[in-house]
């Protein structure tokens, strides 16, 4: 399965009142690398290692070497990273009017913390899994849905 991960407010937070974060090392600081979600690296090779192919798909205009570089930092090594330029030019191709529409790079779970993604996903007929910024059992409700859609 092909499971994608959202960026800003899912993995990533976007203010200190976000969710915890894992710690960062004195490297990751000097380099300004951002903070990630507390449990994220383990998860995603977790995911990786049942046999998931795992990456970032955000509207992010954020290079793909600096968000590679940022998430090896963790020890996360994505297989794909879809930032919002290709997204955008995939629409448009498309003729589809959403924020985002995993069909298109052959998605089949996208994690994201947007009610508006959700019900892009019910419109569209993708399969979403929401998180919020104080879901406790966010991790087990991934590891499920990933099981759930083998």
């Amino acid at each position: 399965m092909i499971i994608s991960f959202d960026l800003d407010d899912t993995l990533i937070p976007l203010s200190d009142t976000g969710f915890p974060t894992e710690q960062r090392n004195v490297l990751q600081k000097i380099l300004g690398v951002e903070r990630i979600r507390f449990g994220a690296s383990d998860l995603i090779r977790h995911l990786k290692n049942q046999g998931h192919k795992v990456g970032i798909y955000t509207t992010s205009y954020r290079p793909k070497l600096k968000l590679r570089l940022h998430l090896l930092t963790y020890g996360i090594s994505p297989d794909f990273i879809i930032t919002e330029k290709e997204n955008r030019r995939e629409l448009a191709k498309r003729h589809i009017s959403c924020s985002k529409y995993p069909p298109a790079f052959k998605i089949n779970l996208h994690i994201d913390d947007s009610p508006g993604v959700e019900r892009e996903g019910h419109k569209f007929s993708f399969q979403t899994i929401i998180i919020k910024k104080d879901d406790t059992e966010w991790l087990n409700k991934i590891k499920t849905g990933a099981n759930g859609l083998l």
